[in-house]
């Protein structure tokens, strides 16, 4: 007798996978609204307006406050959230949509795409609003390849982007897919913003 699939176990996976896409959907609804940037906005590390800085920029949500925390890099942001003495709840995280934006000095006051949505450029050639290599986020994948093959780097997911690439300040051997070498910035500066967001 041939085994065929049965009408039951269908229907179970089906209402199974209809479970799942409406907890997703649930956890997006319950996240709080990206905030538009404004003249008031400061980066959290530097503690600059926001707006003086290239490139795309970065928000943190956390549970309690009434405002975001914004980021003049990308980068900045996950490091953020990556960082082993980052003890907060974070509610949500948006980076500014490249795919959207005007240009790289111009990105956008109100494009933001939750993080772990994007596509990011890895180890391109252009630098974030504090000089540091960036993370490039875009929504539309094709969007994030063309940029690389203009700025070289690589697409990757936030997923697939390791803490060694975000934290640390030693170059990042390349990975078998890529001849590119991702290099972390070797800063004083970065590294002085960090160990000052470690004591606040």
């Amino acid at each position: 007798m041939k085994a065929g699939l049965n009408p039951l176990s269908i229907l179970f996976a089906a209402g199974c996978l209809m479970v799942l896409a409406g907890c997703q959907k649930q956890v997006e609804k319950n996240m709080p609204s990206p905030v538009a940037m404004t003249e008031e906005a400061v980066g959290h590390f530097c503690q600059m307006n926001i707006l003086e800085h290239p490139g795309p920029k970065a928000q943190i949500h956390l549970e309690g406050l009434p405002y975001p925390l914004f980021f003049s890099q990308v980068r900045d942001g996950i490091a953020y959230e990556r960082l082993p003495e980052q003890n907060y709840n974070i509610n949500a995280i948006y980076v500014s949509d490249m795919s959207t934006a005007i240009s790289w000095d111009d990105v956008g006051y109100e494009n933001w795409i939750p993080a772990a949505t994007a596509y990011y450029v890895v180890a391109s050639d252009k630098t974030g609003g504090m000089g540091a290599s960036e993370l490039v986020p875009f929504s539309d994948q094709d969007d994030a390849k063309k940029f690389a093959t203009r700025h070289g780097g690589q697409v990757m997911r936030l997923d697939d982007i390791s803490d060694a690439l975000v934290l640390n300040s030693a170059p990042i051997a390349p990975s078998a897919k890529t001849r590119e070498t991702a290099a972390a910035p070797d800063s004083d500066d970065y590294r002085a913003r960090l160990e000052k967001l470690r004591k606040d």
